[in-house]
């Protein structure tokens, strides 16, 4: 689980608009400005591209995680670890959640897909192998209801995840750096529903 991850949202009706096998290429080359350097970086939150021709998206940076897949996998690993130990409610909503965005699913084996159906036509067009998520408005509205169920309910999880999941020493060490995980998924969630956007998630 060495490779990194580039989270976006996206004006899907223009998403759409684009030939469906040119939508990876044309993604992954609008991520990322050609002229954006390192003094447009930002540790954690929103980038906005400027430029109007980019104005369709924005890219989410998750504080601390220096754009790693690491820290995604750990927090599926931290759930898989404590979700026996969470209340059938919870455990409902934040499998919903977490499967549809980082997390194999409570059967690893088979193989758990991030990607609607009909957003891609295949993988073919990635510039890298590794972790590919696409959602669309009608699930990122759906997602956005299970965290708002969930969350009400996540420090009841703080004691369990200190017994089952809790790692000193690797990424996602302790319940606070799940949950702060987990919340940055949520504005990701959120920021996509509230525009009735969707969200890309594209290995760099």
């Amino acid at each position: 689980m060495g490779m990194d991850i580039t989270v976006l949202i996206v004006d899907w009706a223009h998403l759409t608009e684009i030939a469906p096998d040119e939508r990876l290429e044309v993604l992954q080359e609008s991520a990322y400005a050609d002229d954006e350097d390192e003094s447009d970086e930002v540790d954690a939150g929103w980038v906005w591209p400027a430029e109007p021709d980019r104005s369709w998206l924005g890219r989410y940076e998750f504080g601390g995680t220096l754009g790693s897949y690491k820290p995604h996998f750990w927090a599926a690993q931290a759930w898989e670890d404590v979700r026996d130990a969470a209340g059938t409610a919870l455990r409902t909503t934040l499998d919903d959640f977490l499967e549809a965005l980082i997390w194999w699913g409570p059967e690893a084996e088979s193989d758990t897909e991030h990607v609607d159906a009909d957003v891609f036509p295949s993988e073919d067009g990635l510039w890298r192998p590794g972790p590919l998520i696409a959602r669309g408005p009608r699930s990122v509205a759906r997602l956005n209801r299970c965290w708002q169920e969930a969350a009400p309910a996540l420090p009841r999880l703080r004691e369990p995840y200190a017994r089952h999941a809790a790692c000193p020493g690797r990424w996602i060490a302790d319940f606070d750096e799940f949950t702060a995980l987990l919340s940055g998924w949520a504005e990701v969630v959120g920021e996509a529903q509230r525009r009735r956007w969707g969200l890309i998630g594209l290995p760099i």
